[in-house]
This record gives structure tokens, sequence and C-alpha cells, in this order.
């Protein structure tokens, strides 16, 4: 048994302490605000993002970020936007021997770090993993069966989340590539934002699965040039999770990017929806790969769409207008 600390209390944090908590580990879930622990301890149930699904009593609920003192290991499960803040915060009462789950999918806005790099600016002395790939939170806190990575530099430590997380509804695999992990789960945001606006323009599959596959490509060019390895982009890290977060109404990015096409301003959309990391991450993406001099033509007329108010039926007539080219 490992004690297991998870700051946040969203959608995927619950439902990965549902799962160790179901394989027999001491799970503590933190939360900021209190309404917010409040009403879990209440109903057990986060009816927003988990309906129907039991929260057990077994796992302790707190608004105390020291309850991360002693744990094995603390699994940061929120928004990328929020996690240097949040780290700073529970640093004075972390043991340099925990290790340090990250399963937040984006990058910061000023520094254009990944999460385990901010992460570890913030905990220098501890071991930091990545864990990401198609995961919804609805299916996992249904039991569905579910298949991710965990990405770290050390082998041994993946290998220790992978025996510790895994059981038959979760499914670990084990990779060394945490950059190409990381930037594969956090570009394909903007991926989803994309085929969003697609689907809200009334467009078909044809123009969906171009999105998709050209944008795996962008995806893997900046990757493979920030230090990835090719072959991540091909697995649950990369085509994965871009499938499932491009194809799926439980995907936020995709529910965004569809009132963004039906002509709902961008900022209103993703007030709508809540937490929208391609929002956040399109202008991440776009500056590295200025930084990297990498062409990234969908990402590039999503962040027109965005934050420039371009038309995105214009957008897409450039897109398909662009120089030709050999794929």
């Amino acid at each position: 048994m490992l004690k297991i600390a998870i700051l946040g209390s969203g959608g995927f944090g619950l439902a990965l302490a549902a799962s160790c908590d179901r394989l027999g580990h001491e799970v503590t879930v933190w939360s900021a605000f209190k309404d917010e622990i409040d009403t879990l301890e209440r109903t057990r149930e986060l009816r927003a993002k988990l309906p129907g699904i039991t929260i057990p009593k077994t796992i302790a609920l707190t608004t105390d970020i020291s309850c991360i003192s002693g744990k094995d290991i603390v699994l940061v499960g929120i928004p990328s936007k929020f996690v240097r803040e949040v780290c700073n915060s529970a640093k004075p009462y972390l043991n340099k021997e925990t290790i340090i789950v990250s399963t937040a999918k984006g990058l910061e806005d000023d520094s254009l770090k990944r999460m385990s790099e901010v992460i570890s600016e913030v905990m220098p002395e501890n071991k930091i993993v990545a864990l990401t790939g198609p995961s919804h939170a609805e299916e996992l806190g249904k039991g569905i069966p579910t298949a991710v990575v965990v990405a770290c530099d050390d082998t041994e430590v993946a290998k220790l989340i992978q025996k510790a997380f895994s059981d038959k509804a979760l499914r670990l695999y084990v990779n060394n590539d945490v950059i190409g992990s990381e930037v594969g789960g956090a570009v394909k945001n903007v991926i989803a934002l994309c085929c969003g606006v697609a689907e809200g323009l009334g467009l078909g599959d044809n123009t969906k699965a171009a999105i998709m596959t050209r944008g795996l490509n962008e995806i893997t060019r900046l990757g493979v040039a920030m230090g990835g390895k090719p072959d991540t982009f091909y697995g649950l890290a990369g085509m994965g999770d871009l499938v499932v977060t491009c194809t799926s109404m439980h995907s936020r990015n995709m529910r965004a990017g569809i009132l963004i096409g039906q002509g709902i301003p961008p900022q209103e959309a993703v007030q709508q929806i809540g937490t929208v990391e391609g929002y956040a991450c399109a202008n991440a993406t776009l500056a590295l790969a200025d930084k990297y001099k990498i062409d990234m033509p969908i990402t590039r007329e999503i962040n027109k769409i965005l934050f420039e108010g371009k038309n995105p039926k214009e957008a897409l007539n450039e897109l398909m207008l662009r120089p030709y080219v050999a794929e």
C-alpha cells in the first residue's frame, strides 16, 4: 500500500483517486476550494463531470495542502496555468523522496515550458513522471478499460508508477521520452479545437480526418525539434490522445471548437465550456513553432481565429489553398 495525495479534485483526479483506492492505496484528494470539498464530502459525487460515480468514503478530502507531507506519490492533477502556483504552495510540505506525477496537459504561457519542467523548477529534488494519453475521466471513472503512458527519464521510477496505478481498468505503458509525451499531450488540444471548429461549421469526416492527420504531422515536427522521439507521436501519447480528443464530446476542446465554428466568440465559448487547455496552449505552441522554425499552418490559423478575430471559413480556405507540396 502506498500513500498518495492528489492535488486537484477535477474529474480525472477523482477518477484516478477511485482507481488507486480500489488498488488498496491510502488516498487523499486536495482542492483549494472549500465549497467544492464540502460538496464532495456531502454527496460523494462530482455531478458536473462524473455523474453517477461514487467517490469512496475511504478517500480523504481536504483543503489543507500540508496533506502531501509523508506521501509516497503526489499527483498534480490541475489545469496547467495553476501548476506553478500550487507547486509553490505545496513545496514546504514535500518530502524529497516523494515521486511527483503530472497529469496536466499544457504549456506555461510566458516560459513556454512543459509541465514537468515547471514542476522540476519548483521541486528540483524530486523525481517527476508525466502520465498522459487517451483518458477521458468520464470513462475511467466507470472502469472502462483505458491505456496511458507513464514517462520518466528514470525507467525504474516509471515502472514503480506503472505497478502502483495499473489494474483491469487502467493499463500503463512505460516510456522514457518525457519531451515527446508532454508535447503530444499538450498540442493535441490545439488540434482538437480545430476539429471542433470544423464540426461547428457543418463540415464532414473528410475535413476532420485531414485536420487530425496533418495536425499529427505538426505535433511530430515540433516535438522532434524539441528533442522528442518520432515513435512517441505514433503511440498513446501522440496519435492515441489526438484521436480521443478530436472525436469525442467528452472533450472540452472539441466542444469549445464547435461553439466557435457556430459563430460564438472564442472567449465566450471557453467561458461556456470551462477549462479548455487548447485555448490556453495555442499561443504558446505557435511561439514554440516560431522559436524552432517549424511550419505549423493549422496551429497558426487557429491562433488567428482565437485571438485575431479571423473568420473560421476564411482560415480553412487559406489552409486548402496553401502552396501544393508532397506529403
